[in-house]
């Protein structure tokens, strides 16, 4: 049975909304709890398909996992196995988290190549790079990553670009690692500092985390923690957007308000009203947006998974923008279906040239991956008539309950299941 969302165009947001724990962080700190030798409760987890597939993975490998009402239960103490089955891990590209854990664990592992979006190449050479640097030997065998070593020893990481998963993984091989680990030009996303508090919580040592540099004194012993993850940036800066698209007043809680700087100053740019306070964002606007220019950027720039959203609105702003994209160089693919909905975009090389028009109308459209998927759903929110978007796995694997949210605040969304979706 497949499933599409089916969008009736033109109602305004209203309303308040919770935003749910964050994707990126929770498969990260995921992994983690197997690093333990007691168990660990992680609260505010979302209940998303990435996640029930790393909780399969997990129960593979010999972990009890319990997971209801946003809260998951890990006990690692039975894991035994160190290689997770390819059905499961190619499904999501967080499973390569699973390699220095298990390394840690065994001093070996095998791991299927990670799955996902296709968003481009994105290579896995840093993660390698970092996991040889602590005594590792690394290579992919039959579309399997293949690693084990003798024994981790701490060592300077130099990453030549702030890669996120890289910097993930290396996070997760040093606290295993005896000695002093210093992982240069490392990433500095929220759910890079989110794994870091996490590790402290079990008792590992790490310091910098949001920094270039993340200094961390591998070895220790690590237990279990009670750990509540940060609010999904990515989430919240949807909702900011699709609030602002349909002329909506949206109240966003449980949110980070210094996490959506980079996008706050962009939708200010083109004339939306953002405000703040405490864990509430408010955004409110009269569609009459003005063209701006974006480059991606690691954070605390303009975030790449951002893009995609961002540039939906823009279809409909006064003037033409510039989208620069530096990060996944396949990001652009989704243009081709906000052109079937009257948009007027044109990419050269990394840069995507948009000319507003007055309105988009509804069309069929398929997701290209996650972030896609929710520009998609923003651009059918502002659209004449009617839209369905199919191939919309990748958007509920990365969003929960997104379609109810929209429904909450006045969208007229509906999940559809057919043969035919």
């Amino acid at each position: 049975m497949k499933e599409k969302l089916r969008i009736v165009g033109g109602a305004r947001l209203e309303g308040e909304v919770m935003v749910s724990g964050g994707k990126n962080a929770a498969v990260a700190i995921l992994p983690a709890t197997l690093l333990a030798d007691s168990p660990s409760v992680i609260e505010n987890v979302p209940d998303i398909d990435d996640v029930h597939v790393l909780i399969k993975i997990m129960r593979y490998l010999g972990a009890e996992v319990e997971f209801a009402d946003n809260v998951l239960r890990v006990d690692p103490r039975q894991v035994d196995k160190f290689d997770p089955p390819y059905e499961l891990a190619s499904r999501m590209r967080a499973s390569y988290y699973l390699v220095p854990v298990l390394l840690g664990n065994f001093m070996r592992a095998e791991v299927p190549l990670p799955g996902g979006c296709d968003l481009g190449l994105r290579p896995i050479d840093q993660t390698l790079k970092g996991m040889r640097a602590l005594g590792v030997d690394v290579d992919i065998r039959g579309g399997t990553l293949s690693a084990k070593a003798e024994e981790l020893m701490g060592a300077d990481i130099f990453l030549e670009m702030p890669s996120v998963g890289a910097t993930v993984n290396s996070m997760l091989a040093a606290v295993s690692a005896p000695g002093m680990t210093c992982i240069h030009n490392a990433a500095k996303e929220p759910h890079i500092v989110d794994l870091a508090n996490f590790l402290s919580s079990m008792g590992a040592s790490v310091k910098g985390a949001g920094t270039d540099a993340i200094r961390i004194r591998g070895g220790r012993h690590l237990h279990g923690a009670n750990y509540t993850v940060v609010p999904d940036q990515i989430e919240t800066g949807t909702l900011m957007i699709a609030a602002a698209a349909t002329g909506g007043d949206v109240v966003i809680t449980g949110a980070i308000p210094t996490h959506m700087e980079a996008l706050s100053a962009k939708l200010l740019e083109m004339g939306v009203h953002v405000t703040s306070e405490d864990d509430r964002i408010r955004v409110r606007s009269n569609q009459n947006f003005r063209a701006v220019n974006v480059k991606t950027q690691g954070y605390p720039g303009f975030p790449t998974d951002l893009q995609q959203p961002l540039t939906a609105l823009l279809t409909v702003a006064n003037g033409t923008s510039i989208v620069t994209e530096t990060i996944f160089e396949s990001r652009f693919k989704f243009l081709d279906e906000l052109r079937k909905m009257g948009a007027n975009t044109r990419v050269i090389e990394t840069t995507a040239i948009i000319t507003g028009v007055e309105s988009l109308a509804g069309a069929r459209v398929n997701a290209t991956d996650l972030r896609a998927g929710a520009a998609l759903v923003i651009a059918a929110l502002m659209a004449d008539g009617v839209t369905e978007i199919s191939n919309i796995s990748h958007l509920m694997r990365g969003y929960e309950r997104i379609d109810e949210k929209l429904r909450s605040l006045g969208a007229e969304i509906e999940l559809v299941r057919s043969e035919e979706a």
